[in-house]
C-alpha cells in the first residue's frame, strides 16, 4: 500500500522534520520507493533457506576463520576506572537523570 503525503507529512512530524512541498514530494517518491523494494522482497519464498550468520558464509568456510570464544584479557577494574569522574565501592557514579 503506497504511501499518501499525509503520511509523509505525519511521518516528518514525528521525526521533527520541517519539510518544504519540493522536499516533501521527492520523500514521498523516495519512502514509496523504498517499500516496493520490501514488499519484492518479502515475495520470495525463503522456506528452506537456512540463515546465514554472515553473508560470507554463502561463498567461503568462515567457522575455519572465527576465533575461539574465550577470554584473551583479564580483569584490571583500576585501570578501566582510572578515567572515571565519580566512583564508589568500584561503581561508577552518574547524575540522577530521572525524578
Amino acid at each position: 500500500m503506497p504511501l499518501t503525503p499525509a503520511d509523509v507529512s505525519r511521518i516528518a512530524h514525528l521525526a521533527r522534520l520541517e519539510l518544504s512541498p519540493t522536499e516533501a514530494d521527492a520523500m514521498l517518491g523516495q519512502l514509496n520507493g523504498f517499500f516496493g523494494i520490501v514488499e519484492q522482497m518479502s515475495a520470495v519464498d525463503t522456506r528452506g533457506v537456512e540463515p546465514l550468520y554472515t553473508p560470507l558464509s554463502a561463498v567461503q568456510a568462515v567457522e575455519l576463520r572465527l576465533r575461539d570464544d574465550r577470554v584473551t584479557e583479564s580483569n584490571d577494574r583500576e585501570a578501566n576506572q582510572a578515567s572515571a569522574p565519580a566512583l564508589e565501592n568500584g561503581l561508577f557514579l552518574v547524575p540522577k537523570v530521572i525524578e
